[in-house]
Formats: structure tokens, C-alpha cells, sequence
């Protein structure tokens, strides 16, 4: 679920992909990176952490050009070092080459075997380096025609920047999997995994990629090109569920109303008998809102949740119940005490954090506690750009609504339907990947990276 932006031809670049970036900092807090591009000559600076904590007034200083892109990183393939921040930049015989991928690679590891036994050394374990490989084997006078021949042998999903001496380049796989759009800063080309990045900016967003879709923003032109294998639609619909900032515009879609006729079929499946209606914040807020609505219970802001944790902390052994929860969300029990409870969230993974926020909620003095939740139950591992675990490891994937909501201490528990949730978008139903929720994945995973990412599931104290 990275986030990337890049700028082509404008006065002070990699200033204005900082701002991009800062607006797509919820899709990765693991890594950050900016490349810029000078007179033949490619600058990059890169970090572990956020935007803000990497890119002081010096380090901008030292990205001179009117050509640049930046990447927020939230690792699905590659483990979580400084080697696998992205950019990724290398030189060749086409000359220097950047490029940043939000997506995964299915065939990444088959490809990336081969090549070592062919003599290729790699210098990160991410598998979007596998991409320069590739072109580095097979380099054209025009960098583009060899980018275009080494996006014909990878598969999976992959919204990608390319950074060249002649101008940016940007692809979308073609099923669509992760978003991208095209936007005109007076006159200047951009590229960002979300509309928001643009709003910021004050951008005119311009369109999404096609499906397959090359770009090609040099000498104030727009070029485009599109990849021999024919567009098969598989857009994530778990970017309305809970990637995607709610003032953001994805798949053609208003990630905010999308959200809130979530809350609303939700209210109509799955209606509880209750005082008020709490959302999980923040990617719960939405759907609650749709729910409330809908049913005409009230919204309370119940949950509050602390802006200013990072991924990791210090947390003492046993000192402190339930602390992991309880560092990023805290009950406001004047709202909760002696009422009936709607706890609206995005989805259960594991199950383990759900049952922690109930028993917060219950010892806020609750009477009852009714979890719904905005999708259906996650069932399968993803492997197009989700850092999920592996099945064994999904709570939904082995147990009943009735045994989750008894594992979670619910009073009652439901989730949306996957009609109902193909309801609250706009696309073509058979245009979505539901995979997570249906085992239906619509571009094979090669059996070496399917064995990877068992080997390497997620971080337990990453995932709700």
C-alpha cells in the first residue's frame, strides 16, 4: 500500500514531491525516499521513518532539478531495512534509472532466482529491483521501449514512477490492482497514488492510468503507450474499505461516500437494538457515520486515538493491561457508561486487537457491546500489495462468525456482505479483486513466492 509521487518540469521538484509524499504518509510510515534529477545527474536521499522526520530544509537542499519523485514504503516484500527504502536508483548503460512501486510482484522470486543463476547481483531483497534487472538486459535507445519489455515478463500489481534523463515515466499493471493518476500543476505533469496528493498542491487532477497504461511525461509532452497483454480489471476494493484517505478520489470513486454506504447497507443487513454508534477510529469513521445515518442511532466520538504513535515502542512486560491497544486508543466513559454499544471497524485480522478495544469499551462502563464491521470476513492472504499473514493466521479463515464474535467478547457480531459491499462502489462488480474474502486470486502466484511469503508472514504487533 505505498504511496508514490512524482513531478515532471517543474522549478523546486523535489520540494513539491515532499508535499505530495506528506500527503500520502498513511499509506507507509515504514521508510521514505525523494530522487531528483539534474542535468544528467540523479540525486536521492532516503530514510527509515516518516516524511517529516526525514527530509529537513538541508537534505531538500541537496535534491536539486526540475524532475522528481518520492515514495512512502510499507514493506510486502523485502524486509524492513535501509537497503529496501525506495527509491531504488542504479546506472546503466541507458544512463541513470530511479524507480518506486506500490504493488507486489507475483512472479518475483522465480524471475529474481534466475537471474542470480545468470550472473545478477541484487542489492536489496524488495522485489521491484527485479524490474531494472530486467531492463538493464535488454536496453533500448529509448529507455522507455526496454521499461515497456520488462513490464511484459513480471505480473502482479504494480503502480510504478520510472525517473530517466529524458523525463518520468509512470505504469499501471494491467488489471489495475493499486491506483494512479495523472494531474497538471500549471502545466507541469504528476503523478500520485491518490487525489489528495494533488489537492494539497492545488493540482488539477487530470485522469486515473488505463489499465496496462505507459506514461511518459518529457519536454512538456505526454506520451502514451500501453503493454500487448489485453486488461483484465481487478481493482482493490480494500482501498475504499481502508487504505485510501477519505478525501481522496480512487478508481473513479469518492473514497468518503464509498465508505459511507458501506455504514449504510451495513445498518440494513446487520441493525442491533443499542444507545449509540462508536467507530473504531480512524478508518472506521466513515462507515460509522453511514451506519448512524441509516439507523438513526447517534454518533459518539468515544474512541479516541493517539496521532502520534509510531510503528514500534517500548511496552512493559506486564505492568500495564491490554498496552498496545491502550497507547493508541482511550475511552471517553461519560459516552460509553451504562449504553449499548455499535462498535463500527474496517475489518478483523486476527482478532486479537478487536478483543482488546471490546473489553476497553466494557470496562468504559458499556452495557452491551455490538461489533459490525465494513467488509466481509478476511479469509485469504493477499498478494497483490497487502502485507496480510498467511491464512493459518486469519481468524475468519477457521472460525464462524458465532466462535469470533465468542473469541472477541462481543455481545453481538456481523460483518457486510460482499454484495453489499460491491453495492457501496460504483465500478462494474466483476471490475473488483476480492480475493481476501473470497480465495479468488485473478493473477497466479508463483509457487516460489507463494512459499516467500509464508516463510516471511507480517509482524504480529503490525497487524490489528
Amino acid at each position: 500500500m505505498c504511496g508514490i509521487f512524482g513531478i515532471e518540469g517543474c522549478d523546486d521538484a523535489a520540494n513539491l514531491a515532499y508535499l505530495g509524499l506528506y500527503a500520502l504518509q498513511h499509506r507507509g510510515q515504514e521508510s521514505a525516499g525523494i530522487v531528483s534529477w539534474d542535468g544528467g545527474q540523479m540525486h536521492v536521499e532516503r530514510g527509515m521513518g516518516h516524511v517529516s522526520d526525514i527530509f529537513k530544509e538541508k537534505v531538500l537542499a541537496r535534491l536539486p532539478g526540475k524532475r522528481a519523485m518520492g515514495h512512502t514504503r510499507y514493506s510486502t516484500s523485502g524486509t524492513s531495512v535501509i537497503a529496501n527504502a525506495q527509491p531504488i536508483v542504479v546506472k546503466t548503460s541507458m544512463g541513470p534509472l530511479g524507480i518506486i512501486h506500490n504493488g507486489n510482484l507475483t512472479n518475483a522470486v522465480e524471475i529474481r532466482r534466475r537471474l542470480e543463476q545468470e550472473g545478477s547481483i541484487f542489492q536489496t531483497t524488495s522485489d521491484t529491483e527485479v524490474i531494472l534487472h530486467l531492463m538493464a538486459r535488454e536496453p533500448r535507445r529509448d529507455v522507455v521501449e526496454s521499461f515497456i519489455l520488462a513490464l511484459e515478463q513480471v505480473r502482479g500489481a504494480y503502480s510504478l514512477l520510472l525517473i530517466t534523463n529524458d523525463g518520468l515515466v509512470a505504469a499501471r499493471d494491467p488489471n489495475g490492482f493499486r491506483p494512479l493518476a495523472i494531474g497538471d500543476l500549471n502545466g507541469c505533469a504528476c503523478f500520485a497514488s491518490e487525489s489528495c496528493a494533488f489537492d494539497l498542491l492545488e493540482a488539477q487532477p487530470v485522469r486515473e492510468l488505463g489499465l496496462g497504461e505507459v506514461v511518459v511525461a518529457r519536454g512538456g509532452r505526454i506520451e502514451s503507450y500501453h503493454l500487448e497483454r489485453a486488461p483484465e480489471p481487478a481493482r482493490c476494493i480494500f482501498e475504499h474499505v481502508y487504505f485510501a484517505r477519505p478525501d481522496s478520489k480512487v478508481f473513479g470513486d469518492s473514497v468518503s461516500q464509498a465508505r459511507l454506504r458501506m455504514g449504510a447497507r451495513l445498518a440494513r443487513e446487520a441493525p442491533a437494538v443499542a444507545d449509540i454508534v462508536v467507530p473504531v477510529p480512524d478508518s472506521g469513521l466513515f462507515a460509522a457515520l453511514g451506519y448512524s445515518r441509516e439507523s438513526g442511532l447517534p454518533l459518539e466520538f468515544a474512541l479516541i486515538r493517539n496521532h502520534y504513535v509510531g510503528r514500534t515502542f517500548i511496552e512493559p512486560k506486564q505492568s500495564i493491561r491490554h498496552f498496545g491497544v491502550k497507547v493508541k486508543l482511550n475511552p471517553i466513559r461519560e459516552l460509553i457508561a451504562g449504553k449499548r454499544v455499535v462498535l463500527v471497524d474496517d475489518s478483523i485480522v486476527r482478532g486479537t486487537t478487536s478483543r482488546k478495544i471490546v473489553r476497553m469499551v466494557r470496562d468504559a462502563g458499556a452495557a452491551e457491546v455490538h461489533v459490525r464491521i465494513s467488509a466481509p470476513p478476511t479469509e485469504w492472504p493477499c498478494h497483490y500489495g497487502i502485507d496480510t499473514p498467511t491464512r493459518g493466521e486469519l481468524i475468519a479463515s477457521e472460525h464462524s462468525v458465532e466462535e469470533i464474535r465468542r473469541f472477541i467478547e462481543a455481545d453481538s457480531l456481523a460483518y457486510l456482505s460482499l454484495d453489499g459491499l460491491l453495492g457501496s462502489v460504483s465500478g462494474p462488480r466483476d471490475s473488483y479483486c476480492t480475493a481476501c474474502w473470497t480465495g479468488d486470486y485473478r493473477v497466479p502466484i508463483s509457487a516460489e513466492d507463494k512459499r516467500q511469503a509464508e516463510l516471511f508472514p507480517i509482524r504480529a504487533e503490525d497487524q490489528a
